[in-house]
């Protein structure tokens, strides 16, 4: 059976795997193995964080929201129970941007919502 020559492939393989773990501190970053479990590592990170970013991200909304919301004698459930009933479809999303950037249109919004 003939001999396979695999340097190309393999250097090519090694490279792609250190390109990766750029930035990475000290033998993660220049050792193959070292480097090639911290990229496994950082990968799955990546995948699981990406779906854990939506959560985060929709709790600091509701938390903005709900403080918003208690200035003007409101609790979170509340007004989110009254903005369905008064058939308001705004996200919560752009309700803490609102909170936050634009007080006084958050405070319509809640007026409205509390009159239904």
């Amino acid at each position: 059976m003939a001999r396979v020559k695999r340097g190309n492939v393999a250097r090519k393989r090694r490279n792609k795997i250190l390109k990766l773990a750029k930035g990475f501190r000290g033998s993660h970053s220049k050792l193959f193995r070292t480097a090639n479990q911290q990229v496994m590592k950082a990968l799955r990170y990546a995948y699981r964080d990406r779906r854990n970013r939506k959560r985060d991200f929709r709790r600091l909304w509701i938390t903005r929201i709900n403080a918003a919301s208690r200035m003007h004698g409101v609790s979170y459930s509340q007004l989110i129970g009254q903005l369905k009933k008064a058939d308001i479809e705004i996200n919560r999303k752009m309700l803490a941007q609102m909170a936050v950037l634009d007080p006084d249109g958050f405070a319509s919004v809640v007026a409205v919502a509390s009159k239904a």
